[in-house]
């Protein structure tokens, strides 16, 4: 790690209550966009139901946090954020009942945190994917959610949306006027259900209810996007073309998805889906329709890669961010990140000189959080995480693509978990 001392993000300080005179004001400011997307919010087996419970909600864009906030509005909730959405709001976010939480560690201090949300008899509210869907699919669960459902002992109950990330994906941010969007708030255990069923029952059950494909859903609903440009950012996700196989050429505009190595172009239609152009090599097999089905291809190469000991990014210039503290993103300095089948490693020299390091076992990690073209200004990075500090970390080249690193940290992480002999069950990590 680095030898700078900095002052570090009190996380085991007491979640608060939303002060009261804040209540009104989270839902007047959620209101707009539920009311704007004309959200469908559809309640099964919540008669009677009050806090303290659990609720699990899927994460594709900023408007899940209204969704959520309208459908359990006027009861008090507790939600558990990333250290970055507290930067230079720590005091507000605190006062609304934000809890911190560093992206895939393993934080025991989070779990008396929950504890105590329960204990004052509010919703405790929960992202478990950890991150926005790259493609609008589910993304992997932690087989702690069991057990931590478990250990709470009040009612287990889901919130899933569609529709969101159709209509703001991760890989462009635009509004693009998806309506209605719709969403299922269901109890899935009562606390008698829950203290008889088993916590495999549990985890069970909780990727059965995560189970959704945006673009599929605005497909069935017929939902167009007049955008003009809907396609713009999806080479982020899609970095590998079909046709030459070649990896970190693709590229977009407007409403095209191209390869510049080859001159492979696709359309894609208002409705999400994609068609090939019949531009560069002639034999364009696999050809795909559906985003997902392309990001789950790419996903099937860098498994190969994996399971034949190949894998590797290479080393990589970046520079590198820190974020001890809510206040503000510090420059750490500039070095190298290499991501190959050990797991990350980072090293470099800080503007005083001093090394700083950081490594994470592919053993240990099942997930990584990445973000795209990060703030408008900084570009792609992966966001890495110790139970004190996070440092978003960005490669400079074009040859590399984060959304290849997230999927061989999950890939990496089951893959080991076969060698050692570790079931791997759906769904979980």
């Amino acid at each position: 790690m680095d030898c700078k001392n900095f002052e570090r993000f009190d996380m085991a300080k007491p979640p608060v209550r939303t002060k009261w005179y804040l209540r009104p004001i989270t839902i007047l400011l959620s209101l707009p966009d539920v009311w704007k997307h004309r959200a469908k919010i559809t309640k099964v087996r919540t008669e009677g139901l009050k806090a303290p419970y659990v609720l699990l909600c899927n994460h594709n864009a900023f408007l899940d946090f209204k969704v959520a906030t309208k459908a359990i509005f006027p009861q008090r909730a507790n939600y558990v954020v990333a250290i970055d959405g507290f930067i230079g709001r720590e005091k507000l976010l605190r006062n609304v009942g934000c809890i911190c939480k560093r992206k895939f560690t393993n934080d025991i201090v989070l779990v008396r945190q929950l504890h105590r949300v329960i204990k004052n008899g509010d919703v405790a509210v929960i992202y478990p994917e950890a991150r926005y869907s790259l493609c609008g699919t589910t993304a992997v669960l932690p087989e702690s959610l069991g057990k931590l459902c478990k250990v709470l002992k009040v009612p287990v109950v889901t919130m899933i949306c569609h529709g969101h990330h159709a209509n703001s994906p991760f890989w462009n941010l635009h509004d693009r006027g998806i309506r209605p969007t719709e969403a299922e708030m269901t109890c899935i255990f009562t606390a008698e259900e829950l203290a008889e069923a088993s916590v495999d029952e549990v985890n069970k059950k909780i990727v059965e209810m995560f189970q959704y494909d945006d673009f599929a859903w605005q497909k069935q609903r017929g939902i167009a996007t007049k955008y003009e440009g809907r396609a713009e950012g999806l080479h982020k996700v899609l970095y590998q073309c079909p046709v030459c196989r070649t990896e970190f050429r693709m590229n977009s505009r407007g409403t095209k998805l191209f390869c510049e190595a080859c001159g492979s172009s696709w359309t894609m239609s208002p409705l999400s889906e994609l068609s090939f152009d019949g531009t560069g090599a002639e034999n364009a097999a696999p050809q795909f329709t559906h985003i997902p089905d392309w990001y789950e291809w790419e996903r099937a190469n860098v498994r190969a890669e994996v399971e034949a000991g190949t894998y590797s990014s290479g080393d990589l210039e970046v520079h590198v961010d820190t974020l001890p503290n809510a206040k503000k993103f510090i420059r750490l300095g500039n070095g190298t990140m290499r991501h190959d089948m050990t797991g990350f490693h980072v090293s470099g020299v800080d503007d005083e000189g001093n090394a700083f390091s950081m490594e994470i076992d592919a053993r240990t990690q099942y997930s990584v959080h990445i973000e795209y073209e990060y703030l408008g200004k900084f570009g792609d990075c992966v966001d890495l995480n110790t139970l004190e500090d996070t440092w978003y970390t960005y490669p400079h080249g074009q040859d590399f693509a984060v959304t290849k690193m997230a999927l061989a940290t999950e890939e990496l992480y089951f893959h080991y978990r076969r060698l050692e002999g570790r079931p791997c069950k759906p769904g979980l990590a």
